[in-house]
């Protein structure tokens, strides 16, 4: 059973850059769709960006592309969030998930279509 656990979250301050990080054990991270999403209080969970290891494509939600990169080690078995330029706004608990079907990129974003979440990690950006 595959178990994923988020760490690196924290409290920044706008402008500011943290990487998050989510480990994998109980089976291998390659050749799987894997993504971050986050959650603000009161909000529904969004999708933030999305990878699937055997494409050279990346999947960023509009509000981040540009500030924030998805990246995979499988040596590691671990997945990464690198945000830079941090908004008040995306203060939240961040979420990596992994899916059984890889499915079209235009559907990567979508929470519905991962089976296995970390416990998330909380991220607060103050202005």
């Amino acid at each position: 059973q595959l178990q994923l656990v988020e760490s690196g979250g924290g409290s920044v301050q706008a402008g500011g850059s943290l990487r998050l990080s989510c480990a994998a054990s109980g089976d291998s991270l390659s050749g799987r769709c894997v993504a971050w999403f986050r959650q603000a209080p009161g909000k529904e969970r969004e999708g933030v960006a999305a990878l699937y290891d055997r494409s050279v494509n990346r999947v960023y939600a509009d509000s981040v592309r540009g500030r924030f990169i998805i990246s995979q080690d499988n040596s590691k078995n671990t997945l990464y969030l690198q945000m830079n330029d941090l908004k008040p706004e995306e203060t939240g608990m961040y979420y990596c998930a992994v899916a059984n079907l890889c499915w079209p990129e235009s559907m990567r974003l979508y929470s519905s279509k991962y089976n296995y979440w970390g416990q998330g990690t909380q991220v607060t950006v103050s202005s």
